[in-house]
């Protein structure tokens, strides 16, 4: 017989929400890890299906783009299974995904099992933060968010580097293993902490299934649209269309549905509304840059997977260090301020490696990473709680949800933006070395004007004021 939340509570006492928090996060720790660590494994796939990098930037978005979609679902599946089964089926789902994709043979297998390891993903990234809000008190939510970060950051940060090492070594089906063992102490850890009668629980009469339809119709629209500029015009502007009319049907929808997939409620929260558009183009400029970078580093300056992984260790490790302080200046702190700020350094360090790559120094594309990531650090924490906060509480599931989804939404459509970008740029150069550099200044160029259109958002977020 499993224990229950009360004698979960009386065995470990206060300690029990940090347990609660260390099993959710290495979860998340697993699900990021899928994410980002095929991303150094982009040439040699290219290479192996003979790809260009308009369909090879499908391997990353594609997985965004389910992790996007699934992510709306997760406030539903919380109240219908409970936070036990509902984590334990996005982690079985997600150690089907890498097994099975480690041994794909063709295309289609490779991009199906990336969309669900992005299922199990999307399901997975909102509940730490859940958690987080519901579990601890107002004073200890910035320094519990910035432990839980701590953690988190560190799958980038390894990410890279083991994916360059085993890539390099051992071929680009090792990467999709490598989640494997996150997975299965997850397991572990929830049939021992985690309660069948999770507080998450309650009254979920159905899923928005239109909702979700609508929703998966526009981003898959969009993104098909964006990829079809490059080469076939009319095509891209009826997928672009139809993914902008399925948009407009979704929010309308969703303001007169029961049960909401996305309650539009949220958006009456300056806070929120404002926290969404940050979140929306910070996630279009730093996963557009996480995708690009390995791939520069390889294709550009001609280093060898380990390499191009390598170059993120340090910056992530300066990240590990910088998001516990962040967190406790979180707490502190204006959000506007502190998203302002790290958005600042995360533009300057993708100029930095704009201007000064073509030399390609490699300990200072090492630096101008650093820099980034400390404004990464400062970014996350004071965005997930400068967003939720002022929320009432049947909101905060549904605010850290579609928080979630409009940074992925944002991440999905800026790795678009930057292959498309990238291959317009390349064909666009002269195909020497020199050309293909200049290609890439081009690309973090646009990155770095990304982020720094989301500072203008960012300064709107200021404490809001009670919902109308």
């Amino acid at each position: 017989m499993q224990p229950t939340l009360e004698q979960l509570r009386a065995r470990y006492g206060d300690r029990y929400k940090w347990w609660v928090l260390l099993t959710v996060m290495i979860g998340t720790m697993a699900s990021i890890l899928s994410s980002t660590i095929v991303n150094v494994a982009i040439p040699d796939l290219s290479r192996y299906f003979h790809l260009g990098q308009e369909r090879a930037q499908w391997v990353s978005s594609g997985f965004m783009l389910a992790m996007t979609i699934s992510m709306l679902s997760t406030p539903w599946l919380l109240l219908r299974f409970g936070l036990r089964r509902t984590y334990t089926g996005a982690i079985l789902l997600l150690l089907a995904g890498g097994v099975i994709g480690g041994f794909s043979v063709n295309v289609p297998m490779l991009l199906s099992m990336r969309v669900v390891e992005g299922l199990a993903a999307g399901i997975l990234q909102p509940i730490p933060v859940i958690v987080i809000m519901r579990a601890f008190v107002a004073r200890e939510q910035g320094r519990a968010l910035g432990i839980f970060t701590f953690g988190v950051v560190l799958a980038p940060a390894l990410g890279p580097s083991v994916g360059g090492f085993l890539v390099e070594h051992y071929g680009w089906r090792s990467i999709f293993f490598v989640v494997v063992p996150f997975c299965l102490l997850v397991l572990a850890l929830t049939r021992r902490i985690l309660a069948v009668n999770s507080p998450l629980m309650g009254d979920a009469r159905h899923l928005d299934w239109k909702g979700l339809l609508l929703v998966g119709l526009s981003t898959i629209s969009l993104l098909n649209g964006l990829v079809h500029l490059h080469g076939n015009g009319w095509q891209a502007a009826i997928l672009l269309s139809v993914g902008g009319l399925s948009l407009i049907g979704f929010i309308a929808y969703q303001l007169r549905a029961e049960q909401p997939l996305m309650h539009m409620k949220l958006f009456d929260y300056q806070q929120f509304s404002m926290g969404a558009l940050v979140a929306f183009i910070y996630g279009m400029g730093l996963f557009g840059s996480t995708y690009l970078l390995p791939v520069y580093m390889q294709m550009a300056l001609h280093y060898t997977p380990s390499q191009a992984g390598l170059i993120l260790l340090p910056a992530g490790i300066v990240l590990a260090v910088v998001i516990p302080l962040a967190g406790h200046l979180a707490d502190r702190f204006p959000p506007n301020i502190l998203i302002a700020g790290g958005l600042g350094l995360l533009a300057l360090s993708f100029v930095l490696m704009a201007l000064g790559s073509s030399a390609g120094n490699y300990y200072l594309l090492m630096a101008w990473a650093v820099i980034g990531r400390i404004g990464l650090g400062f970014v996350l924490p004071a965005l997930s709680l400068g967003s939720l906060r002022g929320l009432t509480p049947e909101l905060i599931a549904q605010g850290s949800s579609a928080i979630n989804f409009v940074r992925q939404l944002g991440g999905a459509i800026g790795i678009s933006l930057v292959g498309i970008v990238l291959e317009w740029r390349l064909a666009s150069r002269a195909a020497d070395a020199s050309g293909r550099i200049s290609a890439f200044d081009d690309t973090f160029l646009l990155v770095a004007g990304l982020c720094a259109v989301a500072i203008l958002a960012a300064w709107r977020m200021r404490a809001a004021p009670a919902a109308q």
